[in-house]
């Protein structure tokens, strides 16, 4: 493992937990789990730029379904829901990338400016023994997402105070475009019941991690 500087102790020490995973592995997932505005993303790519070339970045977010599908399965007000993500295309991506290690794999993510699924943001190389993958749903105890954990060597939560989650998700729809009241009324009846069904996955996961006092990541919605 090549840990990039500058970086934290506190980072460094977790990087180097999560390499150890790889141990014995051509290639292993490590999975971050956590609520709507936990700062899911913002460590799972500090891990992969500590790691260096050795990791690389999964997001869930890239399986959100299209706002056309969203519309066609009466979705629209939930995007972001459980049954708003392709959770088999999901699956089918990470037993790839079990799978396939001798060539580039190319994963989608989110665009919060355009607001759709975009192909190909993202690229695993062959020389990445470590894939980060995180999103809120990894380990829930529902169809698909069971899948989904089974093929990941740990699972880790992260856990922050509803206190400083709700800035966090009323600036990203501020961000998005929302009206002050039209973004509290998303977090109120779409992120907050989504947090909810991901705190109760908390105890499949292997390890939860605090976000208190992790400034250092610079979080951004």
């Amino acid at each position: 493992m090549e840990t990039a500087d500058p970086a934290t102790p506190e980072l460094t020490a977790l990087a180097k937990d999560a390499w150890r995973l790889t141990a014995g592995r051509p290639r292993t997932l490590l999975g971050i789990a956590g609520p709507p505005g936990a700062g899911k993303s913002t460590l799972a790519r500090a891990l992969v730029a500590a790691i260096g070339e050795g990791a690389a970045y999964l997001p869930l977010d890239g399986f959100h379904l299209s706002n056309a599908q969203l519309e066609r399965l009466s979705l629209t007000s939930r995007k972001g829901s459980e049954p708003s993500f392709d959770v088999r295309g999901y699956v089918a991506l990470l037993g790839r990338v079990l799978d396939d290690t001798g060539a580039d794999i190319y994963v989608p993510d989110y665009d919060r400016t355009l607001h759709e699924p975009v192909a190909a943001r993202h690229r695993i190389p062959p020389a990445a023994r470590l894939v980060v993958t995180e999103g809120n749903y990894l380990a829930c105890d529902l169809p698909g997402w069971r899948t989904a954990r089974e093929l990941m060597g740990e699972c880790w939560y992260v856990q922050t105070p509803g206190e400083v989650r709700q800035p966090r998700l009323l600036e990203r729809q501020l961000a998005g475009g929302r009206t002050s009241d039209e973004a509290r009324a998303w977090v109120a009846t779409n992120d907050d019941p989504n947090g909810d069904l991901v705190e109760r996955s908390r105890h499949r996961c292997d390890r939860t991690l605090s976000t208190l006092g992790m400034d250092m990541f610079n979080y951004r919605p």
